[in-house]
């Protein structure tokens, strides 16, 4: 029973990490889509006021979606957090523990922050660049 516990608790993780890429990659890409996009918009803005909302329309996607992926990574960290708990208590019964670094955990937090300014960052960027170009 403890190996499928393990073996369903590391599914879990894998499954984790997954996730966790396809938010940080859909972000990004939509963040440098629509950089690239209200940029281009940005000479036809000047005189066309549609094309202003349109711009705003995008910034209004980017401030959404990003929100959506760093809770989504928030969620992503606190679940790892609890599986990985889990697996150090079954590793400390099984008398295994050892062989597990509990320090991965500060590691995981600070990679979860970082995947986190790298979001908020390109959307910061891909909402303030254009209207700079302005």
């Amino acid at each position: 029973m403890i190996a499928h516990v393990h073996n369903h608790i590391t599914s879990e993780l894998q499954q984790n990490t997954r996730t966790d890429i396809i938010f940080i990659l859909t972000s990004i890409i939509l963040n440098l889509i629509t950089l690239a996009v209200n940029s281009g918009l940005v000479e036809k803005s000047r005189t066309e006021s549609s094309t202003l909302f349109v711009m705003f329309v995008f910034v209004s996607l980017i401030v959404l979606v990003n929100i959506v992926v760093v809770i989504g990574l928030v969620k992503g960290r606190q679940t790892r957090i609890k599986l990985v708990n889990g697996l150090l208590l079954m590793y400390k019964d099984q008398n295994v523990d050892k062989y597990y670094d509990e320090s991965l955990l500060g590691n995981y937090n600070v990679r979860y922050n970082l995947f986190i300014m790298v979001v908020v960052c390109t959307g910061v960027i891909a909402t303030v660049v254009p209207f700079i170009l302005r």
